[in-house]
């Protein structure tokens, strides 16, 4: 299908296109398709196909739409629909079928309103925004559809009539889709005269009392609304088509601003903190480096007095161990390397996700392109997760490293495959589309052990033939020098506690904007800030750590490796707090929503506690060997 591709920045969006994208142009008559996706609740997190419900089918059968493999990631079942639409062709009061519920049909029915259950209509590749009517107030809203029907205390009514309002931008050849809203009724309809219909032929169906041919319909003029129960259910629909200014190219801009919704200030606001949150920490950085590092590196440095020799002054703080400091990490060297060759596969990863995202690449008028490009650049990156373990492993003097190898080749991927196919046995149990079918899992399944596992051992074999790496000092003793006993704000879960704090603290912003794109049906498009952000926690990150870090040594404790990876990785744990803290905008009322929720939140916070631990470390790293790289030892 034609898309169009956002420069998507922290500046107002503007469209342009990419080669081979192109729009439909309409001609005056023409039939314009509109189709139907799952039903969606952000309270049951359980995705249906539309016709699981007893909605009016096409009279040819339904038929669905070729899709790609992030669309069914994604859960989308995309079919076609009863409805007709032609170009600038307005029609009103049109019948489209006359439905007999069982009282099984009319009971699903009751469940998926009270559960809160929305349409998601597509034309031209355009989701519909909603138009909700009530007593008081009109509401437009651009994501996650339009409510199936509402409760009004034990009773519920189904929107049996819409109005189907496109908007298009007229051209010299033809028209373009710009535009789609529906705005959901719930009418019970009545034939003149109280005539009786079979309900088989449209065009015996006698004339209707409850809406009119010559205009649309409109809240006032309802009398009786259409309560969910056993009987006659009529669904109508009328067609409006409006001229609109809006070109083809910047059809989406209202869709993922939420027509202003939101505004850039939000997240402007969310910089300007992170940014003071780094400010801080770059000061103390400085102050540490300039005034300590400098006057320790002298002292350190200096020729000893005869007076000073005779009295053999002991020395103290982070020059003592310079003979343990770059020891391989204790316990588990091969899992260290592990963790933070993965966290190295996903840094790249989410680096090239956003900044394809942020240049507009990644579209959501292309249906699961942000999906497959996190799969395809995960399974690309497998080269690089394979070399950094395989030299980290090597420079550690590991031997196993056909077992360190095949950790980094399945550990983070079989976590993820292990829990995403329990979720799909459980979805499959609901029929939901949300479970994905045997040859999207198969072809899944191909990425992971045909290309990316190549990839890890390939990487591996290189890291391997690479040299270890150097380390300014050399190690003095073969046994471990006895670590002093430390205060308790310089534990290891004082500081891992501590450490996330702050990084957290430079991105909840936005995280409660990426929660709301993952879990309430809403569009996340400002990839520009994302990536601001994303800089920022890598710097905040790498600065909290060097600093618990040098405490650390200070205090003569030279186990750095573990305790820079988890102080850092930490992070992960408040992300998973703070969705916890979200989950109750969700209002989840079944058990397998907090399953999924949770469990599929670990996913992302697993991946995120390796990525900031690798960040974490790598920081620490470079520190640790300029410091002692500029001492001068006997």
């Amino acid at each position: 299908p034609s898309a169009p591709v956002l420069n998507i920045s922290p500046v107002p969006l503007k469209g342009f296109y990419l080669p081979g994208v192109a729009p439909h142009d309409f001609q005056r008559g023409e039939r314009v398709e509109l189709k139907v996706n799952k039903l969606t609740s952000t309270r049951t997190q359980i995705p249906y196909e539309y016709y699981s419900l007893p909605f009016c089918q096409p009279k040819e059968g339904v038929t669905m739409s070729a899709e790609n493999l992030g669309e069914f990631l994604s859960g989308d079942r995309i079919d076609n629909s009863p409805y007709q639409l032609y170009m600038r062709d307005d029609s009103y009061c049109n019948i489209l079928c006359q439905k007999k519920f069982s009282k099984k049909e009319a009971d699903e029915f009751k469940k998926a309103i009270v559960e809160e259950y929305h349409h998601n209509w597509i034309i031209d590749n355009l989701p519909a925004a909603s138009i909700l009517d009530s007593e008081q107030y009109i509401t437009t809203t651009y994501a996650g559809g339009f409510p199936v029907g509402y409760q009004e205390g034990s009773r519920a009514y189904i929107f049996n009539h819409v109005n189907i309002i496109v908007e298009y931008h007229p051209l010299d050849d033809g028209s373009r889709v710009v535009g789609f809203y529906v705005e959901p009724f719930t009418v019970k309809h009545k034939f003149m005269n109280n005539q009786v219909w079979d309900g088989d032929d449209i065009r015996t169906a006698p004339p209707l009392t409850t809406c009119d041919k010559s205009g649309p319909m409109v809240f006032e003029s309802i009398g009786e609304k259409q309560e969910v129960k056993v009987g006659k259910v009529l669904f109508t629909y009328d067609v409006m088509w409006r001229a609109s200014n809006v070109k083809w190219a910047s059809r989406w801009d209202i869709y993922l601003s939420m027509d202003n919704a939101v505004p850039d200030k939000v997240h402007w606001f969310s910089i300007i903190n992170s940014t003071l949150i780094v400010l801080f920490l770059s000061v103390m950085i400085v102050m540490i480096m300039v005034r300590n590092l400098r006057r320790d590196i002298t002292r350190y440095n200096r020729v000893l007095t005869d007076e000073e020799k005779n009295e053999e002054r002991d020395e103290s703080g982070w020059k003592l161990v310079h003979g343990d400091v770059f020891r391989p990490p204790a316990p588990y060297p091969m899992m260290f390397a592990v963790l933070c060759g993965t966290g190295l596969q996903l840094l790249c990863m989410g680096f090239a996700t956003i900044a394809f995202a942020a240049v507009g690449f990644l579209s959501p008028a292309n249906r699961g392109s942000l999906v497959i490009a996190v799969l395809v650049l995960f399974v690309i990156m497998g080269s690089v997760s394979g070399y950094s373990s395989a030299r980290l492993y090597k420079t550690f003097k590991g031997k196993e490293w056909q077992k360190c190898t095949t950790y980094t080749a399945f550990l983070f991927p079989g976590v993820c495959m292990v829990l995403f196919l329990f979720f799909n046995i459980i979805l499959a149990t609901y029929h939901s589309t949300g479970s994905i079918p045997f040859m999207s899992l198969a072809a899944l399944i191909a990425l992971w052990f045909g290309i990316s596992v190549p990839l890890v051992f390939l990487g591996a074999y290189f890291g391997y033939k690479t040299p270890p790496m150097e380390f300014p000092t050399k190690q003095a003793n073969v046994i471990p020098r006895t670590v002093p006993e430390q205060p308790w704000y310089l534990s290891t879960a004082f500081t891992v506690l501590v450490g996330g704090i702050l990084p957290f603290g430079a991105c909840f912003v936005e995280l409660f904007f990426i929660l709301s794109s993952m879990w309430m049906d809403q569009y996340y498009y400002v990839f520009g800030f994302l990536l601001l952000v994303f800089f920022i926690l890598c710097v905040t990150i790498a600065e909290i750590t060097m600093v618990l870090v040098y405490f650390q040594l200070c205090a003569e404790d030279y186990h750095w490796w573990w305790r820079s990876f988890l102080t850092s990785g930490s992070t992960a744990m408040y992300v998973f707090l703070y969705s916890a803290f979200y989950f109750s905008k969700l209002e989840a009322n079944l058990p397998i929503t907090y399953v999924l929720y949770f469990g599929y939140m670990f996913i992302v916070c697993f991946g995120l506690f390796l990525m900031t631990g690798l960040v974490g470390f790598v920081a620490t790293l470079w520190f640790t060997r300029k410091i002692y790289g500029s001492l001068k030892v006997d």
